[in-house]
């Protein structure tokens, strides 16, 4: 699930975009690059978010995954760039 858009389906944000960047049994981690940063991300139970049937650019994608540099703007970019297309 790392990388891909998720909507977050509970809480007060309730329908914001974000991208997952960690899982952890039933929970993942959740980052926007804004107020949800990579160093600081949201944690939340798999059930309360909506896993969008699309994810990150692939380079994107093999940097959250083998854990090296991602920066907060990338994660933005990514996620202005998949509203755009809706």
């Amino acid at each position: 699930m790392v990388g891909r858009f998720a909507v977050s389906k509970a809480g007060h944000d309730k329908a914001k975009v974000y991208v997952i960047t960690a899982e952890e049994g039933d929970f993942v981690y959740l980052c926007d690059g804004c107020l949800k940063t990579l160093a600081k991300p949201k944690k939340k139970r798999t059930k309360h978010i909506q896993c969008v049937n699309a994810q990150v650019p692939q380079e994107l994608l093999e940097r959250l995954e083998s854990g090296a540099l991602v920066r907060n703007e990338e994660i933005k970019y990514a996620i202005k760039t998949y509203l755009e297309k809706q």
